[in-house]
């Protein structure tokens, strides 16, 4: 097949061409500078956000692929770090400064991140949408590719985390945001439940659990409603507080504080339990939309934190 393709391929020049993310392109739109990306998005493309280059691997590969004329990779810059002004054409169009300056950009997780406020190592954002997805900022780097542990850097420091497929689509199979709301009212915060559950759609789980066959645990189910939703709330409880563990056992720093976002931090009850099973404050992110994070991320001018 790699021959197959090679042969489709050398015909074709691709020294003008580049590899580009999405952000990537619409910075350009805005800038007219093409091939310049951040070391988030790069890490996507294997790039190593602590020497900002690309593994050799990556680079045999595509001269073996592009008969060593290989579309060219984006130049990695520092998320926030000042590209260029915006081109005399976008100016005019949309009524900007001549001076206004693009910033180079973040993935939407990291922005959000950033919006929470988040920026002293041990503080965390943990984000209770369909899945669970955990953040933790951290003086070191850690990297696990058994559990689908990896960092990025965020200025002198280390955004570490994972995510897990339980979250508010297993809570959405059995209940109404209506009766989530009722059913957690008579819900006591403080009581441990004694059903031993692991909230999954479908089988398999790639965080703090890395097992593809793991299969979801929901019996026994009590009669009572508020029971089942009790036993489900402390089960995400304790794979989030695994989680932390998790990271901070690979040697990220120690966890001192939470911020929540997505549709589970409207839930207060849910909340107290996790704080008991995390130990330290769990707190609603005073800002989560991802814009919010970007326009403090290009405000900066790069986060040294």
């Amino acid at each position: 097949m790699l021959i197959e393709l090679q042969k489709n391929l050398n015909h074709l020049d691709f020294s003008n061409l580049y590899f580009l993310h999405q952000a990537d392109w619409l910075s350009f739109l805005l800038h007219g500078q093409l091939g310049i990306s951040d070391y988030h998005n790069t890490l996507k493309l294997g790039a190593d956000p602590e020497t900002l280059c690309y593994p050799q691997w990556l680079l045999e590969g595509l001269n073996q692929i592009f008969a060593d004329v290989p579309p060219n990779l984006p130049k990695i810059l520092q998320s926030g770090c000042p590209i260029g002004a915006v081109t005399a054409e976008i100016a005019e169009k949309f009524n900007l400064s001549k001076n206004c300056l693009v910033c180079a950009g973040t993935t939407d997780s990291i922005a959000a991140f950033l919006a929470s406020g988040a920026n002293q190592p041990g503080q965390a954002v943990t984000s209770l949408g369909s899945t669970l997805v955990l953040k933790l900022l951290s003086h070191t780097r850690v990297d696990d590719a058994r559990y689908g542990i990896y960092s990025h850097r965020l200025g002198n420091l280390w955004l570490t985390g994972g995510a897990s497929n339980t979250g508010g689509a297993v809570l959405r199979q059995f209940f109404t945001d209506e009766q989530l709301t009722e059913l957690s009212d008579r819900i006591n915060p403080q009581q441990v439940s004694p059903l031993d559950y692991y909230p999954l759609i479908t089988p398999g789980e790639r965080f703090p659990i890395n097992d593809p066959h793991l299969l979801p645990r929901l019996d026994p189910r009590p009669d009572r409603p508020q029971e089942f939703l009790h036993g489900l709330l402390e089960a995400m409880a304790k794979i989030e507080a695994k989680g932390y563990g998790l990271l901070q056992q690979f040697g990220a720093s120690s966890l001192t504080q939470v911020y929540t976002a997505g549709g589970g931090a409207k839930n207060p009850v849910w909340t107290k339990i996790r704080q008991r099973y995390l130990q330290v404050p769990v707190m609603i992110s005073p800002h989560t939309e991802a814009a919010y994070g970007s326009a403090m991320l290009a405000k900066s001018d790069s986060p040294n934190f």
